[in-house]
């Protein structure tokens, strides 16, 4: 896992509640084994349909989806709540950072993929819901303008000003450091080596 570092990008915003990962990723992509390519297919069938309803509140036309509008690029998805719903595939967060996707923002991740995106060094923040829609606001009037993530002292800047955020301190190590779970546990061999001895070998 890659060493998570601050992150000055444009962000990409997606106002849709309750995306599921089969949205994210449609299942006929889950063949593969390898992540190599999957971000071509991200939301393929949102960005291929001429006419999607989403839900009862909302209708995705191709030409309007964010992702086919080059005028909305970046290394951050700021999104609606209860993202990552429904199933638990990985891929789904494979296909999002083969994208090019290092962070995302929403109200309220689904659990599974939470801990999926966690795990594979995808940086999910979450905010309170004004906040968010605040930022939508702003980065839709303004989509050239850059958003900072500082993960470190746990901030998000832009225009400015800054909020803080909350991270399992952990999975903060872990990313400061580029360590997946195994890699953790490898760094604490000697200490293990040590206590072994301790308890075995008096």
């Amino acid at each position: 896992m890659e060493r998570f570092k601050t992150i000055i990008s444009r962000c990409i915003t997606l106002d849709i509640d309750n995306i599921d990962t089969d949205q994210i990723i449609p299942a006929r992509f889950l063949k593969i084994s390898s992540r190599l390519n999957l971000g071509n297919n991200l939301f393929r069938d949102w960005r291929d349909s001429k006419n999607v309803n989403v839900n009862v509140n909302v209708n995705v036309n191709k030409q309007q989806f964010i992702l086919n509008n080059p005028k909305y690029t970046g290394e951050i998805l700021i999104t609606g709540k209860n993202f990552g719903c429904g199933s638990s595939r990985e891929h789904a967060v494979w296909a999002i950072m083969d994208y090019g996707m290092k962070a995302i923002i929403s109200n309220y991740f689904a659990d599974i993929f939470k801990q999926n995106a966690l795990n594979n060094g995808l940086l999910l923040i979450e905010l309170k819901q004004d906040i968010v829609n605040y930022l939508f606001n702003k980065i839709l009037k303004l989509p050239n303008s850059n958003f900072k993530i500082n993960l470190k002292e746990e901030y998000v800047e832009f225009k400015n000003k800054k909020q803080k955020f909350e991270i399992n301190s952990y999975k903060k190590k872990c990313f400061l450091k580029g360590y997946d779970d195994l890699d953790f546990l490898i760094n604490l061999k000697h200490k293990i080596i040590k206590f072994e001895n301790k308890l075995f070998y008096k």
